[in-house]
């Protein structure tokens, strides 16, 4: 190969691998301290998991179906949010578009989400999800106490 073509072929490398890294970010945030996923979310429960199914929400522009995950849950807590109980948390099928997967097993979790016009509760990667058991003392009392306060203050 000539020199030319060498650079061109070394370019093109360069340009593709770019454009790969970008493709592959497809669901990606930075963490969020729990006061401030606490205050960015419409509902902020703590929860034991019971149950998985995959579920058809409609179809794609396409007619195929779009499919996600529900998550049946049990209530414990309601820290923020709607004035009825929660019963299940939908999310993406997969954690390239963000979907979010949980341990069915009746362990809990503390979980913040979004609430839609249709009062359904939906999670992502970007929400703040942790088991309950590595929620520390201090972040399980400033749910009910000191969170709230401080949603005008960014951390």
């Amino acid at each position: 190969m000539t020199w030319t073509a060498n650079s061109c072929f070394v370019t093109l490398a360069i340009l593709f691998l770019w454009r790969v890294e970008e493709i592959a970010e497809a669901c990606s945030c930075s963490p969020a301290h729990p006061q401030q996923a606490f205050c960015n979310s419409d509902v902020v429960i703590r929860a034991k998991l019971v149950g998985k199914q995959e579920v058809d929400v409609g179809n794609d522009i396409y007619g195929n179906p779009i499919k996600q995950i529900k998550y049946d849950i049990k209530q414990i807590k309601m820290f923020k949010g709607p004035t009825q109980d929660v019963d299940a948390i939908y999310t993406a099928p997969s954690s390239a578009v963000c979907g979010v997967t949980l341990e069915t097993n009746g362990k809990e979790y503390l979980i913040t989400g979004k609430l839609e016009t249709d009062g359904t509760m939906h999670v992502t990667l970007c929400d703040f999800i942790e088991s309950w058991e590595a929620t520390s003392d201090t972040q399980k009392n400033s749910l009910t106490q000191r969170y709230a306060m401080g949603c005008d203050c960014k951390v």
